[in-house]
């Protein structure tokens, strides 16, 4: 991928120096990537923090759908970057292939063509991506877009991409009066022990999503990846037990540095699951009242996580029970992929 002028007509109100588009350049961008994401979260009102060494980590372990030296674009002007694309693929449980595309401009830039510009090369590069793919599902391209992200909307939708699906992010402002149910009988919580127990929490996690709308890597470069995230901690996990089976678990976490930045004290419930042998016994209700008093003890004041708004397994209203609120709305988009051979 060579370095390429930005000339789509969006641009033309750009004033020199010319914006190019170049290839990523390793861990010399991230510290950029940095401030660009924090900026543009900034503008958009949205309470996330980006760190370096999460990114570090999110380009530290390439895949077969996710390569940082193949996948990333970067908007640079005099070699600087003001805003970066990636694109990634994956196979969903409803029988599609899905290649996202994705990026953030800093707010500085934006209105200028440079959004729009990188989807163009997100999009072409999919092609060429999925153009090497031999498979007989669909496929499209996908976007998120959070409700408050309104030029990230705006564009996706007037470049053909369709809403499919929507997501919530939801907190519990308080760990006041937490409900902690029962578990079901035979059922025990207990610690994983050693990277094999790390592996099985791993894959139970990824089998308990398989009927859940989306895909999910669950290659050894995305399980090491999590071992390596930043902010991981098994300490926090809420694992459930029966003998040596695991029937579900919750993935809790606290993100120090972003709390610090944005002065709160927030665990995160990062992911909630249940096996299909041990769901409709109330095991899920257990583990979030458990992960709530644990962030509690852990000295967290509020508590967040994302669901699925359609989740077949009806966990929105288990978290509603549970006492958090809608806080940020999230669309999947999607848009079709015809492949030319």
């Amino acid at each position: 991928m060579s370095a390429l002028p930005v000339t789509d007509e969006p641009m033309t109100r750009l004033s020199p120096p010319a914006v190019t588009l170049r290839p990523f350049a390793g861990e010399a961008d991230l510290p950029a990537f940095v401030g660009i994401s924090r900026a543009a979260n900034q503008a958009d009102h949205i309470d996330e923090r980006t760190t370096l060494e999460a990114l570090a980590n999110w380009v530290g372990y390439p895949s077969e759908t996710f390569q940082a030296e193949r996948d990333i674009v970067v908007a640079a002007v005099d070699g600087e970057p003001i805003a970066y694309g990636w694109t990634s693929w994956v196979d969903t449980t409803d029988g599609t292939r899905d290649y996202a595309t994705r990026g953030h401009v800093h707010p500085d830039w934006r209105r200028r063509g440079v959004g729009t510009a990188i989807l163009r090369h997100n999009e072409a590069h999919i092609r060429e991506i999925a153009s090497s793919h031999e498979t007989e599902r669909r496929r499209f391209y996908v976007a998120f877009g959070m409700e408050r992200r309104l030029g990230a909307i705006a564009l996706l939708e007037s470049n053909g991409y369709e809403p499919v699906r929507w997501f919530f992010d939801m907190v519990r402002p308080t760990l006041d009066e937490i409900a902690v149910p029962d578990l079901p009988a035979g059922i025990e919580i207990r610690p994983v022990a050693g990277r094999d127990q790390l592996r099985q929490l791993f894959d139970a996690d990824v089998e308990a999503f398989a009927d859940h709308w989306g895909g999910f890597d669950a290659s050894d470069a995305s399980f090491e990846q999590w071992l390596s995230d930043p902010d991981y901690d098994p300490a926090l996990f809420m694992v459930a037990w029966d003998g040596d089976q695991i029937a579900g678990a919750v993935a809790n976490v606290i993100a120090h540095k972003e709390n610090e930045e944005l002065g709160r004290r927030r665990g995160l419930l990062d992911s909630v699951f249940v096996r299909r042998p041990w769901r409709g016994r109330g095991l899920a209700a257990a583990l979030v009242g458990r992960s709530l008093a644990l962030l509690r003890d852990q000295g967290m004041e509020s508590a967040w996580l994302g669901v699925d708004a359609d989740n077949p397994t009806g966990a929105l209203r288990l978290y509603e029970n549970a006492g958090f609120v809608v806080d940020v709305r999230s669309t999947a988009y999607r848009k079709p992929l015809e492949v030319n051979r």
